[in-house]
């Protein structure tokens, strides 16, 4: 799936820039809908080929991968849509891959809560928040009732 062009623009405003980031020059960020089914498996595929360029090993592929699909089937079911935008963020020592979902959705009324194994409003086991935060190195969520959620999410590659 190509990315949504017309938001590259808008990309600032879903990230703090901070000191790490900056990109390593290769490869600038990507923003993919998520608004179907059929984005979601795009999302996984994209985030797939991100892990890989970004130098990281199966397993860290692999819980890449889990959590953004999480991630994303939050914004899809909960949030009413959204996207899902990737960056490679460095450091001097590290690559790594930064995960921006944001929604559209009435935000989370109690994040502690949503945030705890087991909760869930929906059919699902409870894992998805939670368990995201845990694959990550980092984890931010930004929600507030009536303006939706944005989560910002980075793993780092061990090298």
């Amino acid at each position: 799936m190509t990315p949504i062009g017309e938001l590259h623009a808008t990309v600032a405003e879903f990230t703090d820039a901070g000191p790490d980031a900056v990109t390593d020059g290769t490869e600038g960020p990507s923003v993919y809908p998520v608004e179907s089914e059929e984005d979601l498996l795009a999302v996984r595929h994209a985030v797939r080929a991100a892990t890989i360029r970004a130098g990281f090993g199966i397993v860290d592929q692999t819980r890449v991968v889990t959590a953004a699909s999480e991630l994303a089937r939050n914004a899809y079911i909960h949030g009413g849509g959204g996207t899902l935008t990737i960056e490679y963020p460095v450091r001097p020592d590290k690559k790594g891959l930064r995960l921006v979902v944001r929604d559209r959705g009435p935000g989370i009324a109690d994040l502690d809560t949503a945030l705890t194994d087991g909760y869930t409003t929906g059919a699902g086991l409870g894992h998805g928040l939670g368990g995201a935060r845990r694959l990550m190195d980092e984890f931010e969520v930004d929600t507030a009732e009536g303006r939706g959620t944005t989560v910002v999410a980075t793993r780092w590659a061990s090298r």
